[in-house]
């Protein structure tokens, strides 16, 4: 199959390379465009991951439907208090814009309520050190989405001119714009500049590394080629995927750095082996000149190409399936969030695989013999060596020949070193917490965070409690509710409940004040754990990161038993071995686990903080867990794969398993290793962006290919392979007969 499509796209590269131009400007276009005006990133949707079914999730709807929460826009002034001079008279004009808005339901500040600032109603509205004052405006609940819209940017201008007035009269004073749909702007905002500050950063070291792999900017850029591809087309089936489900605004920058690294993974691998076989076919002609005489170029390139598909091209494939088949164990999650992005996952990786065998091969079958002559690099004194040796694709000695060497004279000692080091970095783990943050996720820096921190710290009055209940029942009811819960451990206070038709509602405050912390958590399992007269719901962050995790354990088991089973499948039918299958799941698990130590004891314990510039909320972002336990296990089988099949080659051949091990190293390990710096470039670049969520999926991902690449694959497999010998083939006779019949081979 895969040599047919060798052959197909010999015979026909440029339509490919057309096909694939069409899509990759159309998806680009869907994505900035949109249709009817709508792009991408305007329907992205940003807060706490949601559990259809959770009680957190009910209770917020039940709320909703009795009481439709209303928009509301607001300025906190510093620096100015309500009644110093001249600021009654700027707030009256505003008082007066503000009202003649359309879809503006109510305008509240310490000037405009009733017995003005020195009221109680007036001093909630006044800073708590007296230096500011808060305007609360409140937009009408159900209006068609584009007049709510409109009364939003409209309000927001108004209170930004506001401010602007006053500190006209007063360089002292300045004033923050906030509220929800702004805070869901600035998300939405912060991904769209991450994601170019990402591919700012990644792309040309990237490439970089390409030219210092293959001696050239040509066969550097075929990979390249490919991953803008990948990336053009996912974000547009992203687009069309968001009138299906809801996007995460997240999601974008994780399917970008899944499909840019996917893409240049397979590509290298690709090209790689292309150049070999052009080579490999150079060299059999220079033994026969006659024959060399007789054969074209072209008709060498096109052969190249073919044995380039049945081979590389059968192995990128069979990785692909594997990183899909750990990405689709998300859709088993019941959290939407996680769902989307197995979804997303899927297409992105289909996407590259796509790709990685039509459009590179397209572009390898134009380029031809012009991939393994000497590139315009080349011809400076001091780049010549150094690319002579990092490009070099026809070698069965070298650094990895000689480093498998050393690991295969003590094979026990490195692989037991191995372990300990990786259980030594997996420690933290243990001490993982997960967190649903909101505002958190963005940079101290942003407008929209110190809005929100200013609220809290001078505006307490108007602040929503850490917990709330709701109650089934009359006010009574509720009250009797709220006197058992005042008295749980860490409880500060419980607020009055407060009637809305059929329903009570009241407030819990804890002494932390953290509504995503360690205590939360604690309180709002005790408010479950009891058993008053009526149902009640829970709600709040906490509330939604217990749901969260308990939908993660409800269905973690079904999600590891498909990918387990799914992957010892595929690998045994790659290599005819129950003993090879085993191992790569045992050795990934062990890595992963290091992986995610290393994330907690950056991100959750605050380590390297300055240096990557974020602060810790004290925990991991929920979904991230699952979603780096997905990638990083696809990726690592990845490269599991790109080894395996090289030895696996090399012992159908009739090698013997140390040497196969030494030499599938050998000619595997540059294109690991390259592929990995380039991925781990990839996933680095997005660290420097400042959204949190996306700091710590680059993290982890970049120290999870890191450990892969080097402990595990250059260390850990040669050792365990060593050990094993012949034993890594066996199987029991019924299956060695079954995979006679059915197994995956060259």
């Amino acid at each position: 199959m895969f040599e047919s499509l060798g052959r197909r796209i010999a015979d026909h590269p440029r339509s490919a390379i057309v096909t694939w131009a069409v899509i990759t400007v159309l998806g680009f276009s869907l994505a900035v465009f949109g249709v009817h005006g709508e792009s991408l990133f305007s329907r992205l949707t940003s807060g706490a991951p949601v559990i259809p079914g959770s009680q957190n999730d009910e209770g917020l709807a039940i709320l909703e439907e009795i009481n439709p929460s209303a928009e509301n826009i607001s300025l906190i002034v510093d620096g100015a208090s309500p009644s110093d001079p001249g600021v009654a008279e700027v707030m009256a004009g505003v008082h007066a814009e503000l009202v003649s808005i359309e879809g503006v339901e109510s305008v509240l500040d310490p000037i405009i309520v009733p017995a003005g600032p020195e009221s109680d109603v007036g001093k909630m509205f006044t800073a708590q050190d007296g230096d500011g004052f808060l305007v609360v405006v409140g937009i009408e609940a159900g209006l068609p989405d584009d007049v709510e819209a409109a009364a939003v940017d409209d309000v927001t201008a108004t209170l930004r001119t506001a401010a602007t007035d006053l500190t006209a009269q007063d360089p002292e004073v300045s004033g923050l714009v906030g509220g929800n749909s702004l805070i869901l702007d600035a998300i939405t905002s912060q991904v769209e500049r991450d994601l170019t500050t990402g591919e700012a950063i990644a792309l040309p070291i990237a490439l970089l590394i390409m030219v210092a792999v293959f001696g050239g900017f040509l066969a550097a850029a075929m990979p390249m080629a490919g991953a803008f591809a990948s990336i053009g087309t996912g974000l547009g089936a992203l687009l069309a995927m968001s009138y299906v489900m809801t996007i995460d605004a997240s999601i974008v920058n994780v399917v970008t750095l899944l499909g840019l690294g996917l893409s240049i993974d397979y590509g290298l691998l690709i090209v790689s082996r292309f150049r070999e076989e052009l080579l490999r076919q150079n060299a059999s002609a220079t033994e026969n000149r006659e024959k060399r005489r007789r054969s074209r170029d072209d008709a060498q390139v096109a052969q190249a190409l073919v044995t380039t598909m049945g081979t590389a091209g059968r192995t990128v494939a069979f990785s692909a399936l594997t990183v899909a088949i750990s990405t689709a164990g998300l859709m088993v999650f019941t959290p939407e969030v996680l769902r989307a992005i197995g979804a997303a996952g899927l297409i992105i990786i289909l996407v590259a695989v796509a790709t990685a065998l039509t459009l590179v091969p397209a572009l390898l079958r134009l380029a031809g013999k012009r991939l393994v002559r000497p590139d315009i690099l080349s011809t400076v004194p001091g780049l010549r060596v150094v690319l002579r040796h990092s490009s070099a694709v026809d070698k069965d000695e070298g650094f990895f020949s000689r480093l498998a060497s050393r690991v295969q004279r003590h094979p026990a000692w490195v692989a037991g070193a191995c372990v300990v080091v990786l259980l030594v970095l997996a420690a933290p783990v243990l001490g993982l917490q997960m967190r649903n943050s909101g505002i958190e996720l963005l940079p101290t820096s942003s407008p929209q965070r110190q809005f929100v921190v200013a609220l809290s710290e001078q505006y307490p009055a108007t602040a929503a409690p850490e917990i709330r209940v709701l109650v089934e029942g009359d006010q009574a009811a509720a009250q009797t509710f709220a006197d058992a819960v005042a008295g749980i451990d860490g409880v500060e206070a419980v607020t009055a409940p407060v009637a809305i038709d059929d329903y009570a509602t009241f407030g819990v405050d804890i002494p932390s004040g953290d509504p995503g912390g360690e205590q939360a958590l604690e309180v709002v399992s005790a408010i479950r754990d009891l058993d008053p007269s009526s149902p009640f719901w829970v709600i709040g962050q906490a509330a939604g990161q217990l749901d969260f995790t308990d939908a993660l354990a409800d269905r973690v088991w079904w999600a590891v038993a498909i990918v387990v089973l799914a992957t010892f499948v595929l690998l045994f039918l790659m290599t005819g071995s129950v003993v090879i299958p085993i191992k790569a799941l045992l050795t990934n698990a062990i890595s992963l686990a290091a992986s995610l130590g290393v994330l907690v004891w950056v991100f959750q314990e605050g380590h390297l903080s300055s240096l990557l510039g974020f602060t810790s909320t004290g925990g991991i972002e929920t979904f991230v867990v699952a979603l780096v336990i997905a990638f990083a296990f696809g990726l690592a089988m990845d490269y599991e794969v790109f080894l395996l099949s090289r030895i696996k080659e090399l012992h159908d051949a009739g090698v013997d398993s140390e040497t196969a091990v030494r030499v599938g190293l050998q000619r595997t390990g540059r294109i690991i290793t390259s592929a990995a710096a380039i991925i781990i470039v990839v996933f680095a670049g997005f660290v420097f962006g400042q959204l949190l969520i996306i700091k710590q999926v680059g993290f982890a991902l970049a120290v999870a290919i890191f450990i892969d690449a080097t402990i595990v694959r250059m260390l850990l497999v040669p050792a365990t392979m060593t050990l094993l010998g012949k034993w890594n083939w066996w199987a029991p006779a019924p299956l060695r007969r079954l995979h006679e019949r059915i197994g995956i081979t060259h």
